[in-house]
């Protein structure tokens, strides 16, 4: 490259422009993003977590084991083994229009940056035009006559803001964060459209489950009253006790409509859950004795869930595009550079066009800075500052929530399965016990009052047990939930989104 001093004047103007430009194009004012750091917990809960939970000798009472170095399948639910879940989740994932519209406004905040990265380049246009006359001979003194012609011209225009403070790069950097935390949304969507449907699932197979207790305990208490009525008829027994049989039999019946209720209602989320309406869902219910409970459990290190939590994830985003906003309000108080430039053609002839005579061309600078604004700018600029720590003080809050729910998830597996293996004590118990004092009272050495009670207690325990089995897979749902349900290993999910969190190795 020759020295500057031996180019020409013209030349060494340019030259000085180019590197002005790459200079001004270089600066970005405002604040740069950084991630904030992540909790320096140890762990979830106050106490640390046992390794395992009891076991209980029932459907659902496994023993489930804990451990930090396991991580989440992204089709997390296939750990259940019930062929009928997967489907479920699967068909919700395709259908719900929820899911639709967060996919659709992901695509739309994508195209939305693509747009803006535009104004980083010169816009190029072209213009042609054809122009016929007709010019008066008496305005310049040659009589009262007239003279018709015709013009031609083709142009080609350019025109360039300099991003000369990177307000413009801002501005793409702040769309590139919305879009990411649509991104982190659907992600979001996903994670709790699948912990419903399951939970959903659950609670309906817990539900009928109740249902079909309860009628095995109306039959066996309609035949009791039966008995009861015709002992009655024979003098064996008063008429209190054919009442209180009859009471005790009316308040279970008093039951299943409520149950059923919630099982239908149930049955109806599911089908908007599916993307249906509920005259279209005929699925099965589900045998709560047929449902694994996933014996492996995962418990990430506290410093991987900012980064595994799509929530976590979405509120960094909106972080991040508050902080580009900031640097976009910065730049607008100073000053615009803009170039223009044009390069064409004209002449009276088409073939005059191409003609040296023909050229005409124009280059064109400017700058614009704002001076008197009524404090319009400045106020935008705080105003941006605020939205910074708001969006600083949302994703605080966000975390805090979730180790709040991974700790109480973690909490609700250890105590559950106490639960469980307590209800299942309890209701051996009281069928045990029902069964000493129906005999007692077939020997005359009970009251009928006893038999009664026990009956009552042996209702509510059965009862209890189906609650507390359900109970145990929910839990696990949300400890799945809450942990961020394995997104980074799904086959749909780009591996350099997950990887660059620190999530995948």
């Amino acid at each position: 490259m020759p020295p500057a001093a031996s180019l020409s004047p013209r030349r060494r103007s340019i030259l000085c422009m180019t590197m002005l430009s790459v200079a001004l194009t270089g600066c970005t004012v405002g604040p740069d993003f950084h991630a904030p750091p992540a909790p320096e917990s140890t762990r979830f809960t106050e106490a640390p977590p046992p390794a395992h939970t009891v076991s209980a000798a029932t459907p659902g009472g496994t023993t489930q084991h804990l451990g930090p170095d396991r991580d989440i399948p992204g089709e997390w639910w296939a750990l259940f083994h019930s062929q009928r879940i997967t489907d479920l989740v699967t068909r919700a994932l395709k259908a719900n229009p929820d899911i639709a519209a967060a996919q659709a406004t992901l695509r739309q905040a994508k195209e939305t940056m693509r747009a803006e990265q535009g104004a980083l380049f010169p816009t190029i246009g072209a213009s042609t035009q054809v122009e016929r006359q007709r010019e008066s001979l008496a305005a310049v003194g040659f009589g009262n006559g007239a003279v018709d012609f015709t013009t031609y011209g083709a142009a080609l225009n350019v025109s360039y803001t300099l991003d000369a403070f990177g307000g413009t790069r801002r501005q793409i950097e702040q769309l590139g964060a919305q879009a990411d935390y649509q991104r982190f949304e659907l992600e979001a969507a996903d994670l709790t459209l699948a912990a419903n449907v399951i939970n959903a699932a659950v609670n309906e197979a817990s539900l009928q489950a109740q249902i079909d207790t309860t009628h095995e305990i109306i039959k066996a208490g309609t035949d009791a009253l039966n008995l009861t009525k015709q002992r009655f008829q024979l003098g064996g027994v008063s008429q209190a006790d054919v009442l209180q049989q009859q009471s005790l039999l009316d308040a279970q019946l008093a039951t299943l409509p409520g149950l059923e209720k919630q099982r239908q209602q149930l049955r109806n989320q599911l089908a908007v859950y599916l993307g249906g309406r509920p005259d279209q869902y005929s699925t099965p219910t589900l045998d709560l004795n047929r449902l694994t409970l996933p014996a492996a459990l995962p418990v990430s290190l506290p410093s991987q869930l900012v980064e595994q939590r799509p929530d976590i994830r979405a509120y960094a985003a909106l972080l991040h595009s508050a902080t580009a906003q900031v640097g976009v309000a910065t730049a607008n108080m100073l000053p615009k550079i803009s170039l223009t430039g044009s390069y064409g053609r004209e002449g009276s002839t088409i073939p005059n066009l191409f003609s040296p005579a023909g050229i005409v061309w124009s280059i064109a600078s400017s700058i614009a800075q704002p001076i008197f604004e009524g404090g319009t700018l400045s106020a935008q600029r705080r105003a941006a500052q605020a939205a910074m720590e708001v969006a600083a003080a949302q994703y605080s809050s966000t975390v805090n929530t979730a180790f709040q729910n991974v700790a109480n998830a973690l909490v609700a597996i250890e105590r559950d399965a106490e639960t469980l293996r307590a209800a299942l004590a309890a209701q051996k118990t009281a069928a045990s016990s029902l069964a000493v004092v129906r005999s007692q009272y077939a020997s005359g050495a009970s009251t009928y009052l006893n038999v009664l009670t026990a009956e009552q207690a042996d209702y509510s325990a059965r009862l209890n047990l189906i609650t507390a089995r359900a109970a145990r897979f929910t839990d696990t749902v949300a400890l799945f939930q809450a942990l961020g349900g394995g997104w980074w290993n799904r086959t749909d999910v780009d591996p350099k989104v997950a990887a660059c969190c620190g999530v995948l190795p």
